[in-house]
């Protein structure tokens, strides 16, 4: 365990603005907070989690895979630079990560996103940074270092050997100065997934009638928002472009929730009404994904209610799923 002061950290971020390309959260003319390149803007240590979900930067929503010739040779194409740090993630964003690498690992490997994954560095930033200083639960060894804010700067604990290094040159700290932070922490997240494993269990045992999954859907205004924010979707499909060096092969991000989804070629569309894509949109996050991966995978980042304009973000729907079926 360290023990951070505000020089410290400057000193810490620009000997990994060296090694890394280096994301920090920063806040735009329009109040929202993003995480952009360092050397771009003002570092913003607390406020609401930033919007944009830390997955684009693995899986990006347009991801040239390959280049094919005139005369047919395949060419991959590399990803250019140095790899990515990402600093100032909450826990409910390392979670999704987690997630996300465990399905891109699962055969057949998704090698492209491991392109940009490999020897990328996750740096936590939970503790007393939140909305107006609100305790952000801790994070753990889901990142590879983790800075805990507290009233006079940062505890600052490393989860592997890169981490250690960053972390040797500075001071150090006793564990039991996190012991206060760590009780409070468990505390917040199990309230924070009482309603959420209630909802799931509903779902789970097929407790809730067409009418509900008709009624979510009519809301729905097909903006494909909830899709594009979530940290754990990664639906895609193939586009090729034709240009005078040959065919050039991208993934591009894709939602369940747009009409043409699962329309097959013979026109058929096993997602053809509003309440069966929403249905599966909630049925996937809370019923199927616990039953392949052991855990739901929606891990409570709040984006799809933040962006969802007639509020059917998940949180929303699982409240009314409790409320009306629990």
């Amino acid at each position: 365990m360290k023990r951070l002061q505000r020089s410290d950290l400057d000193r810490l971020l620009s000997g990994l603005a060296a090694d890394y390309r280096l994301l920090t959260p920063q806040r735009l003319a329009d109040g929202t907070r993003l995480l952009r390149p360092a050397q771009e803007g003002k570092l913003e240590l607390s406020g609401e989690p930033v919007q944009r979900k830390p997955t684009e930067f693995f899986l990006p929503q347009l991801d040239p895979l390959l280049n094919i010739g005139p005369a047919g040779a395949v060419q991959s194409l590399a990803v250019p630079g140095k790899p990515y740090c990402l600093f100032g993630l909450n826990r409910a964003d390392l979670q999704c990560l987690a997630f996300v690498d465990r399905f891109c690992a699962a055969a057949p490997r998704d090698d492209a996103y491991f392109r940009y994954r490999h020897d990328a560095l996750l740096i936590g930033l939970t503790g007393y940074c939140g909305p107006d200083r609100q305790l952000l639960p801790l994070a753990g060894d889901l990142c590879d270092l983790e800075l805990v804010t507290t009233e006079n700067g940062w505890l600052a604990r490393a989860f592997g050997e890169c981490g250690a290094r960053l972390l040797a040159p500075f001071a150090g700290a006793a564990p039991q100065a996190l012991k206060s932070i760590e009780k409070l922490s468990a505390e917040t997240i199990a309230e924070q997934w009482q309603l959420l494993n209630r909802a799931a269990r509903i779902v789970q045992r097929e407790l809730i009638p067409d009418a509900f999954w008709r009624e979510i859907g009519d809301r729905c205004i097909l903006c494909s928002g909830c899709n594009l924010v979530c940290p754990t979707c990664t639906c895609f499909c193939v586009q090729d472009r034709n240009g005078a060096g040959g065919t050039e092969r991208s993934r591009v991000w894709d939602s369940c929730q747009f009409d043409g989804f699962m329309r097959e070629a013979s026109g058929h569309n096993p997602l053809g009404s509003e309440a069966l894509r929403t249905r599966r949109r909630i049925h996937h996050k809370l019923a199927a994904d616990p039953r392949r991966w052991g855990e739901i995978s929606c891990f409570l980042c709040g984006r799809c209610d933040r962006s969802c304009p007639t509020g059917i973000g998940i949180q929303a729907v699982a409240a009314e799923i409790v409320q009306r079926f629990g």
